[in-house]
């Protein structure tokens, strides 16, 4: 094996096959990173058994050929190279790199160890990519991070028709945004449970191109996989993570059909009010808000500990109410919306706030309003 590649563009295919390798595989060869070289140019390929990266890109290849080489190494090394092409060979059981003056030689794993790619399922539609990006890192907020409740730590993929929807909760709160997309059958309908650490990764990483090719069995689950392809620089790139099990909580109908307190925003506003209020709020304690005469007025802190209030602008249509939520998730359902003006609706003080944004006046984006955020209230300490 021997071939020339742009530094550049072998940089970033590298680190981006690398980027789902296992901290601590469960062997040794599960932490390389595969490269063959053939009459199409580059492929390189990670696999842990669970989320495979595929990247394609243009190279000059003199001598075709595999080998397996530590993929976090060689994107240490790939990065710290001067802009000049590279030059990499392998020359028995070692791989040499070579970059103007710089000289790298490798040590290659056993290749015949390395498990089989897993192969894409049937294509299922197209979507933009930057759209798809920015709805999966809206869905994600609300997305579980404890490990002992596995189903939590997934995004719900519901696919009807030409319209996606992405739901995520982690008991506390919820988030559900929906967009458009172009299906390969018009009245297609698959769901699915993805990981949404290797989901929103995937989404992020794949904007270079126009649109995302989503790729899932008609059940949703079939051999359990979900992949996805689109562009980077260089190349085509494919990923497929195998889906989660169990069953997702039916969370759609927690979203009451009513409002009886409703006050409007200034987002901005309002984001740095809570950052300051909360500065005074312990990780256990709730930051209040009290909706009341066209404004909310924010405390935090309590007896002898250190106070803080504010007041904020508000357009209210109800009864006034007193409610209390966990700061931090609170900014995080603010921080994920788009609009200049938020609206938080409430049935009771006891129950839980819906979160969207409100569209401008004669404003003509579809995808407008489609994010929703539900956040459980704290108990007030009194």
């Amino acid at each position: 094996m021997k071939f020339r590649v742009d530094r550049d563009v072998l940089a970033d295919a590298v680190a981006w096959a690398a980027r789902s390798l296992p901290v601590r595989p469960s062997a040794p060869v599960l932490a390389g990173l595969l490269i063959e070289a053939g009459d199409d140019g580059l492929v390189l390929s990670t696999f842990d058994y669970e989320t495979s990266a595929r990247a394609t890109l243009a190279a000059e290849v003199s001598d075709e050929g595999r080998a397996l080489v530590s993929g976090r190494l060689l994107a240490d090394i790939c990065r710290s190279l001067p802009n000049k092409p590279v030059d990499l060979a392998l020359d028995g059981a070692r791989v040499s790199l070579t970059c103007g003056s710089s000289r790298f030689s490798l040590q290659t794993l056993p290749v015949e160890d390395y498990p089989t790619m897993p192969e894409m399922p049937a294509a299922t539609g197209t979507v933009p990519s930057e759209a798809f990006a920015h709805a999966v890192a809206q869905a994600v907020t609300a997305a579980g991070r404890d490990d002992m409740l596995p189903v939590l730590t997934g995004v719900r993929l519901e696919i009807e028709g030409s319209t996606i929807a992405l739901l995520a909760t982690d008991r506390f709160r919820l988030s559900q945004r929906e967009l458009t997309w172009n299906p390969g059958t018009p009245d297609a309908t698959v769901a699915a449970l993805v990981p949404a650490k290797v989901l929103g990764d995937t989404a992020k990483s794949l904007t270079a191109g126009p649109e995302v090719t989503i790729a899932l069995s008609a059940s949703g689950s079939g051999d359990g996989i979900i992949g996805f392809e689109g562009t980077g620089p260089g190349g085509v790139r494919r990923t497929t993570t195998r889906l989660l099990d169990g069953e997702f909580p039916k969370v759609r109908s927690l979203f009451p059909s009513e409002k009886l307190t409703v006050a409007k925003i200034d987002r901005q506003e309002l984001i740095e009010s809570v950052k300051r209020v909360s500065l005074v709020a312990d990780r256990n304690t709730a930051v209040q808000l009290s909706f009341r005469d066209g404004a909310l007025i924010l405390d935090a802190g309590s007896g002898d500990d250190a106070q803080a209030s504010e007041s904020v602008a508000a357009q209210i249509e109800g009864d006034e109410l007193v409610t209390g939520f966990n700061p931090n998730f609170l900014l995080d359902g603010l921080g994920a919306i788009d609009e200049a003006v938020v609206e938080l609706a409430f049935t009771q003080p006891s129950k839980p706030v819906v979160i969207s944004g409100t569209a401008d006046e004669g404003a003509e984006d579809a995808e407008t309003g489609s994010f929703r955020y539900l956040l459980m209230p704290r108990r007030l300490l009194s």
